[in-house]
């Protein structure tokens, strides 16, 4: 099993790329590794030829799972190099790579890229798209249940050797004092080669009971918001990619006198027809930064009774989020993105295409699995 996100065929491209666009000029160097942990950088080797700096760069970096700080340093590099292209063709070559390391990273199951042909400008556009203003007050609302969530990975009982990194994802509130991220967040395990390697269950479990969760993250000067740890792990499917923690913790109190509010999910699933598209918003923690939240281009294309797939701007980090219709009911936990060709939509010759698991295929689930856990959700959903 490789221990590489890229291939090397792969590897030598974006090097190609990134020489033939400009990006080998050492006075952008720094700007490829704004984000990265300086004391990493300072580590890279130096060479004299721009060609074989930018090699150089690629292959250390590939060999790194991620930093001290829970950065992948490949996924920045890349994001920042696409930051940096005019050019479309170099710059779809970076994002097919940016979008490999991040999946790969996050351990993101792999999800079946087929999209339907025929999603037109014609069918999404001409219509009222106008809200009620009481739409930003629910969103404020929803956004105080999200929270950026870090796990450690254990191995045989102990913190993963010989170091333990964390991993990023999102996670909200369902009931209380229960939130709801994917299990492929909590597993803390990279994919590499297309293969998953899965937590023990008892590792999982002390993963999740490790897990730090942050409400209030809404910008980079938030250092001291306070995190809120899980007391177990009381539910999980790996196929549905969910995963349901118990939290503690003063957080989860927005006041002395207001508990925290939990977002309400649909009962039935979201369905969708081909010239109806639904608007859907997710609130998220990309690549584990300050909370966001995706409003435009985010419509719903295709659903059936397990899942929903929709337009939207995700990165790595944004797995476990909510995914919302207008009225703030979550209606899917997102769980992975991938990038199509050959798809119009609003003009554009290629779209991201995002899956998330439906809610009522999850509360199915609980209800046949875990009936405790699915009648103390259902119960406070009732309030």
């Amino acid at each position: 099993m490789s221990d590489t996100y890229l291939s090397h065929d792969d590897v030598v491209q974006l090097r190609d790329t990134a020489v033939e666009a400009g990006l080998s000029d050492p006075a952008l160097r720094s700007l490829l590794f704004a984000g990265i942990l300086p004391k990493y950088r300072g580590s890279l080797p130096i060479l004299a030829a721009p060609g074989q700096q930018v090699q150089s760069d690629l292959n250390e970096m590939n060999r790194v799972e991620r930093l001290i700080d829970g950065t992948v340093p490949l996924a920045v590099w890349l994001r920042n190099a696409s930051d940096q292209l005019t050019d479309a063709a170099a710059r779809d070559v970076i994002l097919k790579a940016q979008d490999r390391v991040a999946r790969d990273a996050a351990g993101e199951p792999d999800v079946a890229p087929d999209v339907p042909t025929g999603e037109t400008k014609e069918e999404i556009v001409f219509r009222d798209d106008t809200v009620p203003f009481g739409f930003l007050s629910g969103g404020a609302l929803a956004g105080d249940s999200v929270a950026r969530i870090k796990v450690l990975p254990y191995q045989g009982g102990a913190l993963l050797q010989p170091l333990a990194l964390p991993h990023s994802g999102t996670g909200w509130l369902i009931a209380p004092d229960l939130l709801v991220t994917n299990h492929h967040v909590v597993n803390a395990r990279k994919r590499t080669d297309g293969q998953q390697q899965v937590a023990d269950p008892a590792d999982l479990r002390l993963q999740a009971q490790g897990s730090r969760s942050r409400f209030d993250y809404l910008s980079e000067d938030d250092t001291d918001v306070e995190e809120v740890q899980a007391s177990e792990l009381v539910a999980w499917d790996e196929e549905l990619d969910y995963a349901v923690l118990r939290l503690t913790g003063a957080p989860l109190r927005l006041t002395d006198a207001q508990p925290r509010p939990f977002l309400h999910v649909a009962t039935e699933p979201l369905a969708v027809a081909k010239d109806a598209p639904v608007a859907l918003n997710i609130i998220q923690h990309p690549g584990g930064e300050p909370k966001r939240i995706a409003l435009r281009n985010n419509l719903a294309f295709e659903a059936d009774d397990m899942d929903v797939r929709y337009f939207t701007d995700t990165r790595g980090g944004s797995s476990g989020s909510p995914v919302l219709t207008d009225d703030w009911t979550v209606v899917a936990l997102h769980r992975g993105t991938r990038r199509v060709s050959d798809v119009s939509f609003q003009g554009k010759s290629t779209a991201f295409v995002n899956v998330g698991t439906q809610l009522s295929a999850i509360m199915r689930h609980l209800r046949e699995h875990n009936p405790q856990i699915h009648d103390e959700i259902a119960a406070a959903q009732s309030h």
